[in-house]
């Protein structure tokens, strides 16, 4: 049975959708089924895989609306071992056409669910908001992995995303947990970005990642060419960076399950 964990935070410009892609590719590269979610209606993780929505046969958005199959929606993508669900534009839409229905905010879960059996992982790319797509990924999730950028205001927020787990924990999703928080754009050569790094753990201790994801150009240039960083340039910064957190994470899941 597989897992499904969600990559979450409603500040925008932090690194979830590299961060969904890139970890997605490089936990297929080490052996593992996995498949990724694009519940963002702009469509990044999408493209940033070379996927065309367009010649997809569904979308998130007919799973979630329509009641589409989720099976029927998964396409292959340039990594072995890594399969998609893509989002289109249109995605912006169910927060509305969702909003008075029974359940609303099972919708997904109930399309992710009967594919757990057939994957290690599953990753939702969340959008940078807390909106009814969003309570949807999270109430679909096990786990949800916290980017977070080495900024000044990398923190703000945090607490609102913290408030929401805690309220879809009590109401929707029991077993929800936080897989962990991971500092991304992290420059060490910067006092800053250090002190976060400190004041993360001083805050959450082990639930943040050992692994940091480091300012690094190939991870903005990558996406341009439709290919995760391990197939663009692998020995570069950030692919070292995401393989070792795709090894960080599949070692804790390991553990917590033995």
């Amino acid at each position: 049975m597989g897992k499904i964990i969600a990559i979450a935070n409603q500040k925008g410009g932090v690194g979830k959708t590299t961060t969904a892609f890139n970890l997605g590719a490089c936990l297929a590269a080490d052996g593992k089924k996995v498949l990724l979610v694009d519940a963002d209606p702009q469509a990044n993780a999408t493209s940033g895989l070379g996927v065309d929505p367009e010649e997809a046969p569904a979308s998130i958005y007919e799973c979630m609306v329509d009641g589409r199959d989720g099976a029927s929606a998964v396409v292959p993508t340039c990594i072995d071992g890594l399969s998609l669900i893509c989002s289109r534009i249109d995605l912006v839409g169910a927060e509305v056409e969702l909003m008075n229905r029974r359940e609303r905010e099972k919708a997904l879960s109930k399309v992710l669910e009967p594919l757990k059996e057939n994957y290690d992982f599953i990753l939702i790319d969340c959008s940078p908001s807390l909106g009814v797509i969003t309570v949807n990924a999270l109430t679909a999730a096990d786990s949800v992995i916290i980017p977070v950028q080495a900024e000044y205001f990398a923190l703000e927020g945090i607490s609102q995303l913290l408030n929401t787990i805690r309220i879809i924990k009590s109401r929707l999703r029991p077993s929800l947990e936080i897989e962990g928080f991971l500092l991304t754009m992290y420059d060490a050569r910067l006092r800053l970005a250090n002190q976060i790094y400190e004041e993360l753990k001083g805050h959450f201790g082990d639930m943040v990642f050992s692994t940091v994801i480091p300012r690094n150009i190939k991870l903005s240039e990558s996406p341009s060419h439709g290919l995760p960083v391990i197939l663009y340039d692998p020995e570069s910064r950030g692919s070292i960076a995401y393989g070792q957190l795709s090894r960080e994470l599949i070692s804790r899941n390991r553990k917590k399950r033995s």
